[in-house]
């Protein structure tokens, strides 16, 4: 019998034997309201044994079990690949969390490399990592992490944060969403709009458009953009866009009137630089405009990301950009959404392999935040063209199965859009990237937990009509109670009766027959 296989069953074993207890022979966090962890377990199991774990942070495998088991939600569904691998990246995740004696931080790499700063922390992906950390039981996680961003990251010789464009603040308030701590918010606002005017001081123009460099949005050697070169970018724009209107919502949470009208100017501001001076009517698209005004004439997944923060406004003309992800010479390829339009003659041109080329290739960082901004527009926009909840099912399945490597679990840098090949290869630095999210567009997005200020749970799931019999979604903490959300179509898998049904710690808020977009009251 293959070695893995058995080093698999092995492990198993000692995961049934122990469960319900820890190393210490105490009882762990109880499980949820409908699912225990015994699947967790097993795909944990599996994962261990097909790991060489050639680094070990605050949580190594032999403990992950426990960690996991606590931290995050229990999920379960027909599709094995989207279950398979919403295990997985909650496994790879908690192997860059780090204790450090500045409190806790998520690394990016799991091996050192020249660019990272303390802790070999680096700041590109920090807004993935907030809205995927979002969901752990635990705030202390996420709250030391924001924490040492802001305090301190700048106290260090050569800080990191502004090496990389950031939607900090949006996903701190969306953090909050999740959390509902205000006392977080009102200690961090003012380092927050600090930080938010050091952007302006770095990288805005006298007419209050953002510029940045290809390589500082994380994404170097794209078509449209160069190492060097000041573009107006959805990026950057689109990104603090989002702070702006992040801003004006905590302001008015802590009651600060004069840094919320400041703040809704600055988002009005930047909402009309992006669909007035960004938008390609030629190419219907949102496209980067070099120094001297011109369109890149590039259609590239960065025109998306308006939508990943409700930007575009609700007109067809808007929507129908989304044709290009399901179009094969746009978009769409075997292995997943490749970042720039497949039709391009410089596609793929920049030397696959030799650097970080965004000429084309599958990246999992743009793939997030694409099927975040369809979801979006599936969710908040009346104008839809001719997307469906079956397009963000299809892409997010396949987002799910592109992590693979020789058949087994892997999540690297970036892909072969026709093959699936990672184009870091063996690459060790490459493994276990931390660069993108996967937990959150399950939690938020297929199964639709839309994280609100108020005491109301809201559902809107995007799981096509009649695609699955049954799910649920359980352990998930939110605004200090336990939810559970749950489908049993026929009422024969969970005996809960048929339905759609969600329960705060226990106790039912909502059943309906239907599956769709509902809201209840804990």
């Amino acid at each position: 019998m293959n070695q893995v296989v058995v080093k698999y069953f092995a492990l198993l074993l000692v995961c049934l034997l122990s469960a319900g207890v820890n190393n210490s022979g105490i009882a762990q966090t109880p499980v949820g309201t409908v699912l225990n962890t015994d699947k967790l377990k097993s795909y944990v199991a599996y994962f261990n044994a097909i790991d060489t774990e050639t680094v070990k942070n605050y949580v190594p495998n032999d403990q992950a079990i426990e960690w996991l088991s606590q931290n995050v939600p229990l999920f379960e569904c027909p599709d094995t690949t989207i279950e398979k691998i919403y295990y997985y990246r909650w496994w790879t995740f908690r192997k860059h969390l780090k204790q450090t004696p500045d409190g806790f931080v998520f690394t990016e790499f799991i091996t050192p490399v020249n660019h990272g700063g303390k802790y070999n922390t680096i700041s590109s992906a920090l807004g993935h990592h907030i809205y995927e950390g979002r969901w752990l039981n635990h705030p202390e996680y996420i709250n030391d992490y924001i924490n040492f961003w802001l305090y301190v990251d700048k106290k260090t010789p050569k800080p990191h944060l502004h090496a990389f464009s950031s939607w900090l603040q949006n996903a701190i308030y969306n953090y909050y969403l999740v959390k509902h701590d205000k006392t977080f918010i009102e200690k961090n606002l003012l380092e927050l709009n600090a930080d938010y005017r050091l952007w302006e001081q770095e990288k805005q123009l006298p007419d209050g458009k953002f510029w940045q460099f290809d390589v500082r949005d994380a994404m170097e050697e794209s078509i449209s953009g160069g190492r060097k070169i000041q573009n107006v970018r959805p990026t950057i724009n689109s990104y603090m866009y989002g702070n702006a209107e992040a801003m004006v919502k905590m302001a008015e949470l802590v009651g600060n009137d004069t840094l919320k009208e400041r703040y809704q100017q600055k988002a009005q501001q930047l909402k009309s630089t992006v669909r007035d001076y960004l938008w390609n009517d030629t190419a219907s698209f949102f496209e980067v405009r070099h120094p001297d005004a011109r369109f890149a004439n590039a259609r590239e997944a960065i025109g998306f990301i308006p939508w990943y923060f409700n930007l575009p406004e609700d007109k067809k003309k808007y929507a129908k950009q989304w044709d290009q992800i399901t179009d094969t010479t746009g978009f769409c390829a075997p292995w997943g959404l490749t970042t720039a339009e497949r039709r391009h003659p410089t596609f793929r041109t920049h030397g696959s392999g030799h650097g970080c080329e965004w000429d084309g290739p599958v990246w999992p960082f743009a793939t997030t935040q694409t099927l975040k901004g369809l979801s979006n527009l599936l969710t908040n926009y009346k104008n839809k063209g001719n997307m469906s909840a079956d397009v963000f099912y299809d892409e997010l399945h396949k987002y799910a199965r592109s992590h693979q490597k020789k058949g087994l679990p892997y999540l690297g840098e970036y892909q072969d859009e026709k093959t699936g090949y990672w184009l870091k290869g063996d690459n060790p630095r490459s493994s276990y990237y931390n660069h993108s999210s996967f937990a959150d567009l399950v939690i938020s997005d297929l199964i639709g937990l839309k994280p609100r200020a108020d005491d109301v749970v809201e559902i809107y799931p995007l799981i096509p009509k009649g695609k699955w019999d049954w799910f649920c979604l359980d352990k998930v903490m939110y605004h200090g109670r336990m939810l559970t959300i749950l489908w049993d179509k026929n009422g024969d898998k969970y005996g809960k009766g048929k339905g759609l049904r969600i329960f705060a710690d226990g106790k039912e808020i909502y059943s309906g027959k239907d599956l769709k977009h509902v809201t209840a009251k804990m």
